[in-house]
């Protein structure tokens, strides 16, 4: 069972029309990103400068840092979209699914979306992140940082799912933490994985890894001969 992308985006509008200078600010800020994507994508994360990003924006390093922190904060806005793409998709899902069952349609629906370019998603830039990750140890172990201070959120739209209080009940941080292990352990694996697939999509080799978790994790072992 493949999940399906949700039918709008789900960060939603805001309520007022930004004002002309914070669209400026936005525009310049998605300047940085794009000018940032095209410079990965042709030179890698660790060769690539905050000064050649801002130069291609023709700003300067100090403009940069108005907006980011790094350039890894920059490259990490994709995965920060899609995760806020995701707690919001998972909490539209229908009331009565089965709490591992409403995560794996969420995340699956959102990597889909990102791969067909839907929902404002770049795909080249999706590849471009798995790419970036698959070479950069530094920029991997941010991802790895980022996705585990956003546990909490996942967390906590997990147990209102559920019902129940965080605080006095383990099993919602433990889907949480489930849910993390099952989409990292895809992505290190994806290109091998991939190879021996005939080259299947990210969207379907999570699915995949999410079919396994809600299965069940308590696979019967193998005697040893004799």
């Amino acid at each position: 069972m493949t999940a399906t992308a949700p039918e709008a985006h789900p960060a939603g509008r805001d309520p007022q029309p930004p004002g002309r200078r914070e669209r400026k600010k936005q525009r310049t800020r998605e300047a940085l990103i794009d000018a940032a994507f095209e410079l990965f994508a042709e030179k890698g994360f660790d060769a690539t400068t905050v000064e050649e990003i801002a130069d291609a924006v023709d700003v300067s390093s100090r403009t940069f840092f108005r907006y980011f922190a790094s350039k890894e904060e920059v490259a990490l806005t994709f995965q920060e979209e899609q995760q806020r793409a995701v707690l919001a998709a998972l909490a539209a899902r229908p009331p009565d699914e089965p709490v591992v069952t409403a995560l794996r349609h969420a995340v699956v629906g959102i990597v889909q979306a990102a791969e067909r370019g839907e929902l404002g998603f770049d795909p080249d830039r999706l590849t471009c992140m798995m790419d970036l990750m698959n070479n950069s140890p530094a920029l991997l172990a941010g991802s790895l940082e980022h996705a585990q201070k956003k546990q909490a959120s996942m967390t906590r739209v997990i147990a209102e799912r559920m019902g129940v209080d965080p605080a006095g009940d383990l099993r919602p941080h433990v889907v949480a933490a489930t849910a993390a292990c099952a989409f990292r352990a895809t992505a290190d694996m994806i290109q091998e994985y991939r190879d021996a697939c005939d080259g299947i999509p990210l969207s379907e080799a999570i699915d995949q890894a999410f079919a396994i978790v809600e299965n069940g994790l308590n696979f019967p072992s193998v005697p040893p001969a004799g």
